[in-house]
């Protein structure tokens, strides 16, 4: 019996060469080697025989992809059945879509590096392979945000140029690709930690956070244990708003006991910006303190380096609640109760925690891009779309690269233009604005959010976006293909691309999946393929 078990068990073992042919016929698109093997090291079905010969269990390959056809069904019904799933990406784990830099800063609105890859490197449509841009090309993005196409191209062995009119979002680009001296930039983390811990030994604030966590973890204990607490309510045991009001208030008294035993100084002396408003006394001194500090460097690469780090702590500083982390809206200066957690939390007190945290995070995704790297060029330049003179601009930069632009032209572009009336780009990162005395340009944003989506803001997005693309073609072979990625809900770019001379000869709707917004529900975008009409 056991010896017919194993016998069937082994006519269902697959190699992945056999996995690779059987799962392309069975969902009637091309499923590479490489992508059983992912599944396989990802953990998403199990690996049978030895190292050097895996084996699959067909049976397991197929619940797998039966599950997710359930999914992408579901998607299909409430999205049409022109959404092409295989954009959804969704066999990548949350680590490996915000892989080494592409996590080095916080950025509304960025598309996943995998999605670039794919129209970078080529693309699989019903076995055919189509391929836009091959080793040595320049793609551009005018649009460039936080940098995810030039660092996927660089990847891939193709120069990149990226445009955008925000600085600080042309910093965070550039930091990303630059290389790194690791060892002086190493040796600069810890002397500003040293001197960030040295600069707190006169002050109370650190010791007072530690007694009220310690507090907090007592009564967190007592009022609210995990698991039973969020039982209690599920089962309608506990009326959590009246016990947890309650509750909080009761706490309230240890926390101002604290404040008046340290002599904590809670709110700053003016609320006049974002800095003032957003951040607590305390917070607020080690912030500049460490400004300060980074100021006096020489070095420009580490310096921008050392900023994004701080500008990466400032923001997980801020005095909001953690249910609020993405809306702010209204400075929190006690302990409260937090929903999300159940329990009492408090705001931020110090930085130095997160400075740590993020020092150590930066070192190593920088580290694990430089693994990566390819001898290509990459650079952001600040400017707008619209009018910026590419080969004039590189050339401050990188004459280099301006001569190659210049002789070789740029083979096309991969962006995500901003989607209108939905972000205010400059906003999202006022607190770095006012750190690092960057010059806002609101003004000069296409689509933003405080325009909002009426009539006139609609026609102003499309003149805008049609204005880049004009502009841009001054500087792309005869031969390009553009790829703009858009939520189109209101149906501009045919009209964007008549404007600019361009036709739209294909397009891909794709699921998102994985959105930083609490809503799940189903929502697709749209990749434009465009060429000269």
């Amino acid at each position: 019996m056991n010896q017919l078990l194993l016998f069937e068990q082994d006519e269902k073992l697959l190699n992945l060469r056999e996995a690779s042919k059987w799962a392309s016929q069975y969902l009637n698109r091309k499923v590479t080697v490489s992508n059983i093997s992912y599944l396989i090291q990802y953990g998403r079905i199990k690996k049978y025989g030895n190292n050097g010969n895996p084996l699959i269990n067909k049976n397991e390959l197929k619940e797998y992809y039966d599950k997710i056809n359930e999914k992408e069904n579901e998607w299909k019904n409430a999205l049409g059945d022109d959404l092409n799933w295989h954009l959804s990406f969704v066999e990548y784990k949350e680590s490996e879509r915000t892989k080494h830099v592409h996590r080095l800063h916080s950025y509304k609105g960025k598309f996943i590096p995998q999605l670039v890859e794919y129209f970078l490197d080529g693309h699989t449509d019903e076995f055919k392979r189509e391929v836009f841009f091959r080793e040595g090309d320049i793609v551009l993005d005018p649009f460039c945000g936080s940098g995810t196409t030039l660092v996927q191209a660089n990847e891939l062995g193709i120069h990149a140029i990226g445009i955008d009119i925000s600085t600080f979002n042309v910093m965070i680009s550039n930091v990303k690709i630059e290389k790194q001296n690791f060892a002086e930039l190493h040796k600069n983390i810890l002397k500003l930690t040293a001197k960030l811990e040295n600069f707190q030994q006169n002050r109370n604030n650190v010791k007072f956070e530690e007694q009220l966590l310690n507090k907090l973890a007592e009564f967190n204990k007592k009022y609210f244990p995990s698991p039973d607490y969020k039982r209690k309510i599920r089962q309608g045991l506990i009326n959590e708003k009246d016990y947890s009001t309650k509750k909080e208030k009761e706490f309230l008294s240890i926390y101002w006991d604290l404040v008046r035993k340290y002599n904590i100084q809670i709110k700053q002396n003016k609320d006049e910006n974002f800095l003032d408003k957003w951040f607590l006394a305390p917070v607020r001194e080690e912030i500049d303190f460490l400004f300060e500090e980074i100021k006096e460097i020489k070095d420009a690469k580490i310096k921008k380096v050392l900023a994004i780090i701080l500008s990466r702590t400032v923001r997980s500083c801020r005095a909001t609640t953690h249910a609020d982390l993405a809306t702010l809206k209204e400075p929190v200066t006690t302990t409260y109760y937090c929903k999300k957690h159940g329990k009492i939390c408090k705001p931020i007190f110090s930085i130095i925690g997160w400075w740590r945290r993020y020092s150590i995070d930066t070192l190593n995704r920088l580290s694990q891009f430089d693994k990566l790297r390819t001898n290509t060029m990459q650079i952001c330049l600040v400017g707008d779309s619209r009018n910026i003179n590419i080969i004039e601009e590189a050339r401050k930069n990188n004459p280099q690269f301006a001569e190659l632009i210049s002789k070789q032209k740029i083979a096309g572009i991969f962006s995500s233009p901003p989607y209108v009336g939905l972000i205010n780009y400059h906003e999202q990162h006022a607190y770095a604005y006012e750190i690092f005395g960057f010059e806002r340009r609101d003004e000069l944003e296409i689509g933003p959010l405080f325009k909002g989506q009426g009539k006139e803001a609609r026609e102003s997005y499309i003149e805008g976006i049609a204005n880049v693309l004009i502009n841009c073609k001054k500087f792309l072979r005869k031969d390009y293909n553009v790829f703009l990625v858009a939520n189109d809900k209101y149906n501009l770019y045919p009209r964007i691309a008549e404007l600019a001379g361009m036709k739209i000869v294909s397009q891909y709707k794709r699921p998102v999946l994985n959105r930083v917004e609490k809503d799940r529900s189903a929502y697709a975008e749209i990749i434009f393929h465009l060429k000269e009409n």
